[in-house]
């Protein structure tokens, strides 16, 4: 007895494409509607009044002339501001977030101390790209904010 091959007829075609099609717009659905629940929403809540005060805010900051290093070795990071002139920088008040770039599960909020050079604080940092996101106030009360990179070699 010969065995009797099947055939591979327009409805064969029709459910081999239908289903990939359905797959494919499936998948999409999915990253979508996940791409969507996962969005953080506004930063702003007014972006007009944002916008107009960011250049007040920017010439400020330009106006303290205050440039940022930051450095980091063995279980230390250390942030150094520095003036027009080169000299070290006390702030009335500094906050930080240092983490990846990529991701927050590794941020940390380290305890910044002067030192009478720079600010010291104790951290865990892992080789890569590291950045510190600063907002310090000068004495005079201006707002200083600077996200700067950091680089950790093993």
């Amino acid at each position: 007895m010969t065995k009797r091959e099947r055939e591979f007829t327009g409805r064969h075609a029709l459910m081999v494409f239908g289903g990939a099609f359905t797959v494919i717009i499936g998948v999409n659905i999915a990253l979508a509607v996940n791409a969507v629940k996962t969005f953080p929403g506004l930063e702003v809540k007014n972006s007009y009044v944002a916008s107009q005060e960011f250049d007040v805010r920017r010439d400020a900051q330009q106006a303290l002339g205050w440039s940022v290093y930051a450095s980091a070795t063995q279980d230390q990071v250390k942030l150094e501001i520095s003036d027009a002139d080169g000299n070290p920088v006390e702030v009335a008040k500094l906050t930080a977030t240092l983490g990846r770039a990529t991701h927050v599960k590794d941020d940390q909020q380290p305890d910044f101390q002067f030192d009478g050079a720079a600010y010291v604080a104790p951290a865990e940092l892992g080789d890569g790209n590291w950045n510190i996101r600063m907002v310090a106030r000068a004495k005079n009360g201006t707002e200083f904010t600077q996200r700067v990179i950091l680089h950790v070699k093993g």
